[in-house]
């Protein structure tokens, strides 16, 4: 039997309608999107919770009891060895990465170079441009038709992962498949994008794979597998698994660590710090032995400094107090621009929604005519720029020829280098080298750096919204380095400074990185790591503080931005003052489904099929009274695994002392990927659906509760910080119903609130005091 409270929760569980409904236009779809293909127009799927709550059951405690410490060894070792792999294989695709784009990247640049040479400038745009056309169509084919889910960078997707939501498709083979391929060649094709944020994805689909539990499909069914088959443990692997991706786009395995406590985890602890850190160990230690092979001439022409490594500052640095106004110049302008190039982003992102939503072949002509516009800049823009005669001291060949290098001849006669062509007709990491590089103050000139940081700002925005695995780090990195290195043209040419324009370059991007990113320890790390001075380490603090301070004035980082568009239901981790006004009981809607602790399997097949609540509280009523107790919480999940098995079912509706003993743990363990049983998997018969089921064995004794009289911002505290789905909301007085309804997720999104009290935010005064966000100003 079922009873009907007019109050409940969200997430499916009190409100018929779940976090399967859209946060942003609502009025436009009823579905959500899990990727960055919310915001192309591309498939959309459900989006539901992760069970991060230990469900104490009698079955969980008797295989609790169970464990010995074999169990307990192999559990530990299990972790261990998982996080080893998971550095192991995030380390060889990063390599693989770097090594596949350089040289398809660099014979790109090759042939068209000697073309040039020869004098045959047509054919060498045909070329240029026809090769970049094949890479980025065949990107954006694979990720349309293949795994829509790895569109974007993936950082976003893997945030609200580790913050609880949970979406199919996103972690998959299928995903890591197309997101390597496809972001080798997406920026192969020369777009202005980058590979550090589809690393990370790569990293989470590896270590979320790995920690699936086994699979009986593939034949792995060892029996330690199967301590991971919960969200926890995947949870926590896949927070090793991003920073190890962000340790092998980078090189940086300290940045790695703290990049995932930094940015990426909701949760954190000192076992997970170790085991991250010794996953970016891995990382490092691989890389390094096989970079080392490479330089012997191995790996084609990819060779010294193959992988994202500036190491240009191994020198002295000295500055002094009169370069600090411009350090703090830096800091302020990254503020404003990075909350600019956000709020230009996410303006473009949305018009590719309206763009694409008629089809895939809006879609693929989208990512063509941005492949096409990219090429006719990179190619035609250095016509523009004047040749220069080589500097007598300079370090290498000049001009360059081939793929990289600070003077690239272009156009230019013999003795002669174009330093327009030296930033755009180059990959971004030979691109940011250039910038990097030290004793070249008059290798570039000003028109010359002021257009490469326009090209490339225009580029990254355009670029980053076509369906293909595509990344804004290192368009952030190159766009800041350029704009750095500008300011350091302007101010670094004074009189006892010791400031070169190099080092301007890596300031502009740290400054840029903080204003559009805002992240600071990690950030800081990860430049220290990539440019190899711990002397840099005053000056990125400096510019990276005020730059984040500048820019949180204006809007929020690019990754909430970009999830807050998708409609991912992130919880932040502080609380917004609405909250405080609040009580949890205002934001119940119902109806709330119970069940009995004996209860009819009709009822519960009905139940389940009418409505897509993923928990239901257990009450029981005392004869001697008439009282109504609760007595716990059950899953969907683990209902369709009783009738499935049919083993509890009972012909008369009585308790039963012991039950459960025909079920074990693993019965209950959660499916790593794939599609779960349904309710409409089931095959009932009519005369099971008169019989009875006792859910008392399978209900968790202990969930969480708050009573009905706590603020709103109180329970999201709790809620957030302890990993829950589902929050019962019990009375405040006794002879009430036990359970008044289920907070989840959705009910403490700002869209829900607002749907329920309007009048919170009607006066224009109270919408700042309540800083909404400007995204959603269309409310």
């Amino acid at each position: 039997m079922n009873g009907l409270s007019p109050d409940g929760g969200g997430d499916g569980n009190g409100n018929s309608e779940s976090l399967a409904t859209p946060l942003l236009l609502p009025q436009r779809s009823l579905t959500n999107s899990t990727s960055q293909v919310a915001l192309v127009g591309a498939n959309v799927c459900p989006i539901e919770s992760l069970d991060y709550e230990i469900a104490e059951n009698d079955v969980f405690k008797q295989d609790w009891r169970s464990r010995g410490k074999k169990q307990m060894f192999q559990y530990l070792f299990m972790k261990w060895s998982l996080c080893f792999l998971v550095g192991l294989i995030v380390s060889l695709i990063g390599f693989f990465n770097n090594l596949a784009v350089e040289n398809i990247a660099g014979l790109k640049f090759v042939v068209t170079s000697n073309m040039m040479l020869a004098g045959r400038s047509k054919m060498a745009f045909f070329v240029f441009s026809a090769s970049n056309m094949v890479l980025t169509l065949f990107a954006c084919l694979i990720t349309a038709f293949i795994a829509p889910a790895a569109a974007g960078s993936g950082i976003p997707e893997v945030k609200a992962y580790l913050n609880g939501v949970d979406a199919p498709g996103i972690l998959s083979l299928r995903t890591l498949f197309v997101k390597v391929v496809g972001s080798i060649t997406a920026v192969s094709a020369s777009l202005v994008v980058g590979k550090a944020g589809p690393m990370v994805h790569t990293g989470a689909c590896v270590a979320s794979l790995l920690s699936q539990g086994g699979s009986k499909k593939y034949g792995l069914t060892w029996k330690w597998l199967r301590f991971f088959k919960n969200d926890r443990d995947r949870r926590d692997l896949v927070t090793c698994g991003s920073a190890a991706g962000i340790a092998a786009a980078f090189r940086a395995p300290v940045g790695g660590v703290l990049f995932a406590l930094e940015e990426m985890a909701s949760w954190w602890r000192s076992a997970l710090l170790w085991r991250s850190f010794f996953a970016t160990a891995v990382v490092a230690i691989v890389l390094r032995a096989l970079i080392d092979v490479c330089l012997s001439g191995k790996c084609g022409l990819f060779g010294k400094g193959g992988l994202i490594m500036f190491d240009v500052y191994s020198a002295n640095i000295t500055y002094h107090l009169a370069d600090v106004p411009s350090v703090l110049l830096l800091g302020v302008m990254g503020g404003i621009l990075g909350s600019f190039y956000n709020f230009l982003l996410e303006k473009v992102l949305r018009v590719y929604n309206y763009i694409n939503e008629k089809g895939t072949v809006y879609k693929i002509l989208l990512a063509c005519l941005i492949s096409l516009f990219t090429s006719c800049l990179l190619f035609g823009v250095p016509w523009l720029g004047t040749c220069q005669p080589c500097p007598p001291d300079a370090l290498e060949a000049c001009p360059t020829i081939g793929r990289s290098g600070n003077y690239k001849k272009f156009q230019c006669s013999s003795g002669h280098y174009n330093d327009l062509a030296s930033l755009i007709f180059n990959t971004n990491d030979d691109a940011i080298r250039n910038l990097f590089s030290r004793n070249t103050d008059s290798e570039f000139h000003a028109s010359s750096v002021l257009v490469f940081f326009l090209i490339c700002c225009v580029l990254s925005i355009l670029s980053y919204g076509i369906v293909a695995p595509v990344g804004l780090f290192v368009p952030v990195i190159v766009t800041g380095a350029s704009y750095g290195r500008f300011v350091g043209m302007l101010f670094g040419s004074r009189p006892h400074s010791s400031l070169n324009h190099g080092l301007y370059a890596v300031l502009g991007a740290a400054s840029f990185l903080g204003g559009s990113m805002r992240m600071t320890v990690s950030l800081c790390v990860i430049l220290l790591e990539l440019t190899n001075n711990l002397l840099l380490l005053p000056l990125i603090m400096l510019v990276l503080l005020i730059s984040k301070t500048v820019a949180d004035a204006f809007n929020g980082n690019i990754y909430d931005l970009i999830m807050k568009a998708k409609g991912l239901p992130y919880l932040e981790a502080h609380t917004e003052p609405y909250m405080r006004q609040l009580t949890v009981a205002d934001v119940l809607s119902g109806p709330l489904w119970t069940f009995h602790g004996v209860e009819k399997v009709g009822t519960i097949i009905h139940v389940l099929r009418i409505t897509r609540h993923n928990g239901f509280p257990i009450v029981d009523e005392r004869s001697e009274d008439d009282s109504r107790v609760l007595a716990g919480l059950i899953l969907r999940a683990h209902l369709i695994v009783l009738l499935k098995r049919k083993d509890a079912f009972m012909s008369t509706p009585v308790e039963r002392g012991g039950g459960g003993a025909e079920f074990s743990a693993a019965d209950f363990a959660k499916r790593g990927s794939g599609n779960g049983d349904t309710i409409d998997d089931l095959q009932i018969s009519a005369e099971e659906m008169e019989m009875y089921v006792d859910l008392h064995p399978f209900t968790n004794a202990s969930p969480y509760t708050v009573v009905e009289t706590m603020s709103l911002a109180k329970a999201l505290v709790l809620f957030r910080e302890l990993g829950l789905r589902h929050l019962l909301v019990i009375p405040k007085i006794s002879n009430r119903s036990p359970v008044v309804g289920i907070l989840t997720r959705h009910d403490f999104m700002l869209e829900h609130v607002l749907g329920l009290h309007p009048l919170l935010f009607r006066s224009r005064w109270k919408r700042l005091r309540l800083r909404l966000p400007r995204t959603l100003s269309i409310f």
